[in-house]
């Protein structure tokens, strides 16, 4: 068996990326509408609800790419090609984002 051969375990890489993104965006389509729910029945101010929405939609963007996400990722290494995470990865960030820009929007104006 060649070197190579015996370090590729048959997909199980891909699959640890895929539940990685998954987990990414059930935190933050969870977390998202958790803190919006909260934001909004405790009239916080409409910014800080309108960053913790973005959130929420980023992460369910993101769990519907993961099926696509998964194909992409495997036909790559199985392909030898190196693997382009684009648009996720942007969704991602901006869920992010969103939720750091509520969080202060909360921050700062509560007292």
């Amino acid at each position: 068996m060649a070197p190579e051969e015996e370090t590729w375990d048959q997909g199980l890489q891909s699959e640890r990326t895929r539940l990685a993104w998954v987990r990414t965006a059930v935190a933050l389509s969870t977390g998202g509408l958790g803190a919006a729910g909260v934001s909004l029945r405790n009239a916080l101010p409409v910014p800080a609800t309108v960053a913790f929405a973005l959130a929420a939609l980023c992460g369910g963007v993101l769990l519907i790419r993961t099926r696509a996400r998964f194909r992409r990722v495997q036909e790559a290494l199985h392909e030898g090609r190196p693997l382009d995470a684009g648009l996720d990865v942007l969704f991602a960030w901006l869920g992010t984002i969103a939720v750091v820009a509520g969080a202060f929007a909360f921050v700062f104006t509560v007292r």
